[in-house]
């Protein structure tokens, strides 16, 4: 199954197109990876849910101006089947398409509104103790006045699933805290064979969202429903919160900028570098200057005028004041 693998060894990188702005950051996304990671020798795929009954319209890329800049970019699209979720719930996409991919070989998942900032083979991945992404907020639970409180709600998951759920705990944050608790953004996680996390994945991910669980009664799970499930999917498999060095990725590696208003407000000057450089090219401007959000942000120089509202050092604190800033500039595009 998983192997432990030495710093630039071989993995398979996936992230998910579909016909709306993924297709556009799937294209930037590729681009970004071969101008900073030119010695990854991995494929790279990007899973593209195919139409069937769990989509009311066809969620595959159709556009061939997309489909011929990822193929220049060496990108090979992977159609996968959604059986479970589809439109009831697309961040279930990143769960199911792990099946499609090559069993038993390693790989890395990105959040397609990633850019690669740095060369990727650096990073020494131990695929034999997945991660995830630790550039969260203590988004879920959401413990109610009568309780359960996060040790509740947690520990009835880890015992819903015969887990250790004390091995688990950050010992050094405070009882009640929501970092004491194992807790991932899903932006990226990895492990040694796609095929074993997905399917542990999908059934974690199904038992929570259908199966009672007294605990979780008042708590929403859309759309936390695959960060709930990935904190336990990791510690069943001997993984933790530990096993990166900091400061790779979501850091000098990658940059998971979400939105580009957002993007263009609080990157470092590498990051916005790295993203108008790859997109500069005449063969992938053409492409992604059809994404309005890129068009007028990128192509139009409007993202530089977002740049000038705030002073990078000093961002307000809260992210919904920068996005109140931007928007009162008329800046706001997605």
């Amino acid at each position: 199954m998983a192997r432990n693998q030495a710093p630039n060894s071989p993995f398979n990188i996936v992230i998910i197109g579909q016909n709306n702005r993924l297709q556009y950051e799937a294209v930037l996304f590729a681009a970004s990876l071969r101008h900073t990671s030119p010695d990854f020798q991995g494929r790279l795929f990007v899973a593209t849910p195919q139409p069937g009954p769990k989509w009311r319209n066809d969620p595959s890329i159709r556009n061939a101006d997309v489909l011929k800049a990822l193929k220049q970019l060496d990108a090979e699209v992977l159609p996968f089947e959604n059986r479970v979720f589809g439109d009831a719930y697309p961040y279930g996409n990143k769960i199911e398409a792990l099946a499609a991919l090559p069993e038993g070989e390693p790989f890395v998942f990105f959040d397609t509104d990633t850019l690669i900032t740095g060369d990727l083979t650096s990073v020494p991945f131990d695929f034999d103790r997945p991660s995830a992404s630790l550039k969260c907020e203590g988004t879920w639970p959401n413990p109610t006045l009568y309780g359960p409180g996060y040790d509740g709600i947690w520990k009835a998951l880890y015992e819903r699933f015969g887990l250790d759920f004390e091995s688990s705990l950050d010992l050094s944050q405070p009882e009640g805290y929501w970092r004491r608790y194992l807790y991932f953004n899903a932006g990226y996680f990895y492990y040694g064979c796609p095929r074993v996390f997905g399917q542990r994945y999908l059934d974690y991910a199904k038992t929570i969202r259908w199966e009672d669980i007294p605990e979780l009664a008042g708590q929403s799970l859309d759309p936390w429903l695959d960060q709930v499930a990935l904190p336990l999917v990791i510690h069943s498999l001997r993984g933790g919160r530990d096993t990166l060095p900091p400061g790779l990725l979501d850091g000098s590696i990658s940059c998971h900028y979400r939105l580009f208003p957002m993007l263009y407000a609080r990157e470092s000057d590498h990051v916005i570098d790295v993203l108008e450089t790859v997109a500069a090219p005449n063969k992938f401007k053409k492409v992604l200057k059809n994404y309005e959000p890129m068009k007028k942000l990128i192509f139009q120089n409007k993202g530089a005028k977002v740049r000038a509202l705030f002073d990078q050092d000093n961002l307000p604190r809260k992210e919904q004041a920068i996005r109140n800033r931007i928007k009162s500039a008329g800046l706001w595009l997605r």
